[in-house]
């Protein structure tokens, strides 16, 4: 968290009605396509949902409202929509009523997105074999566990955006994506496992106690 950041900016990151407002398929889906082109129109994003016009052009309302996008440049006639400036980090906050649950239900509708378009590839990857033989799709799929008190945890997570930045940064301008850069999905997860007890710590039973 940036040390500059208000308290509103805060509130809004644990604001249940903001959140729940992005907890829907197409809205999650809107936001990922004008993050991926940066701006574009309701037509342009129904042609790429397969949703109607009215229907997409309702939603880029409401995210706006929200504060998740922002109108664009207009275009001769057309009103295009472009995401806002600002990453959004949620974080459900146990003293706002309702805020926690409004986490679960995005992160639900997130999950299932992220875990569809994973399976979503490897499918179209398979069906596609003979065209795509020899083009290098790089892919993995990472299911582990560990030990790491919850400090340790967070420098872990923040080791890894860290990693991520340079190659995040190429989404707004791409002039820096180097060539034959592929547009590559991201999805993990990270939590505790609350059916285990914490470690009790090491064992300060010496050889000869044993």
């Amino acid at each position: 968290m940036s040390t500059t950041e208000t308290s509103e900016a805060r509130a809004d990151r644990s604001d249940p009605e903001r959140i729940r407002a992005l907890a829907h398929p197409l809205r999650l889906a809107l936001l990922e396509f004008l993050d991926d082109t940066r701006e574009a129109t309701a037509t342009q994003c129904a042609k790429h949902t397969g949703e109607s016009v009215a229907n997409c052009s309702f939603h880029l309302r409401l995210l706006a409202r929200y504060g998740f996008i922002e109108p664009a440049e207009p275009r001769g006639r057309e009103r295009p929509w472009r995401p806002s400036a600002r990453r959004e980090q949620f974080v459900p906050d146990d003293s706002v009523p309702g805020s926690v649950r409004a986490v679960v239900e995005l992160a639900e509708v997130a999950v299932q997105q992220g875990a569809a378009g994973f399976i979503d590839f490897l499918h179209q990857r398979a069906d596609r074999a003979a065209e795509l033989a020899g083009r290098p799709l790089p892919t993995s799929m990472t299911k582990d566990t560990f030990w790491a008190t919850p400090e340790e945890t967070d420098a872990l997570l923040r080791a890894v955006n860290a990693l991520f930045e340079p190659y995040v940064a190429r989404t707004l301008d791409p002039s820096t994506r180097p060539e034959g850069a592929l547009l590559m999905r991201w999805f993990a997860t990270s939590h505790p496992d609350l059916a285990v007890e914490p470690a009790a710590g090491p064992s300060t039973t010496t050889p000869e106690e044993a």
